[in-house]
């Protein structure tokens, strides 16, 4: 029998390894991501005051960094040791968490693709909170700057959402120097200027309508968004399609790592 040996189930290396690989980027990436949300929030005074967290009207862009970042950090947990430590039940989780995120995914395109109406207004009624919150926090403000620039609009319909803001309304009783403006991100662009004119929205909507799109842009970003989508159709669904094979794909790895630990296991017990 010298020479002779009994060649039984392995667990594929290269599948272990690639997990393995792949999620201790991922797991690194979320840890980033949530140590730049806790700094950004220590540099708020967040975190000496925990209730604050509520107060803010609008959307506080540091949840983004702490939600996308914890949901990487405890995928990438799990893929990374499960692979690692061969434990089958870190890599089930891992497939199942994977598989509920692109369940999630697949849902809400369906349901934006089927209730396109009730979506926009929903977007009209988020971007007109934040409208309202502009001044309370400067991570929003620079995240409504910055949207207001790249798709050249103001406000979710029209610059007149600004009247929303207590800074920018336009009624007789708002001291406020902004009165009747906007902010600068809602001017048009002049490629002269090398330093941005932050005042220049000051008194705009006092002007007749006709003399404001000279000076600033008169689309809201709702129907800009829309136009963006239309524009960019075809990368945005196939940004979508690679997410999902790529989730996909993660699922049927895992499972397949699942099975061979699981015959090698078997293999073992009856031997």
């Amino acid at each position: 029998m010298s020479g002779n040996y009994y060649k039984g189930n392995e667990v594929s290396c290269c599948i272990k390894y690639f997990i393995f690989g792949f999620n201790i980027l991922f797991w690194l990436l979320g840890m980033a991501l949530v140590g730049i949300g806790l700094w950004a929030w220590s540099e708020k005074g967040v975190l000496s005051n925990i209730s604050s967290i509520t107060d803010l009207g609008g959307l506080d862009p540091v949840w983004l960094f702490m939600v996308v970042g914890g949901i990487m950090f405890i995928l990438g947990f799990a893929g990374c040791i499960g692979a690692l430590r061969e434990n089958t039940f870190l890599l089930k989780f891992f497939s199942v968490f994977l598989g509920i995120i692109f369940f999630l995914e697949l849902t809400t395109g369906i349901l934006a693709f089927v209730f396109k109406d009730w979506i926009k207004d929903q977007l009209n009624l988020f971007i007109n909170n934040n409208i309202r919150a502009y001044r309370d926090d400067i991570d929003l403000q620079n995240l409504i700057d910055f949207t207001q620039e790249y798709w050249d609009c103001c406000g979710a319909f029209g610059a007149d959402d600004w009247n929303l803001n207590i800074y920018f309304n336009c009624t007789d009783a708002n001291p406020s120097r902004e009165k009747c403006g906007v902010p600068f991100s809602c001017c048009t662009k002049d490629p002269a200027e090398d330093v941005i004119n932050t005042q220049c929205g000051y008194d705009i909507r006092a002007k007749p309508d006709s003399e404001q799109k000279d000076y600033i842009n008169v689309k809201g970003c709702v129907p800009q968004f829309e136009k963006w989508l239309q524009d960019n159709l075809t990368l945005v669904a196939g940004i979508f399609i690679g997410v999902a094979l790529l989730q996909i794909f993660g699922i049927c790895l895992a499972q397949n790592l699942v099975s061979d630990i699981e015959a090698v296991r078997a293999s073992c017990f009856f031997t």
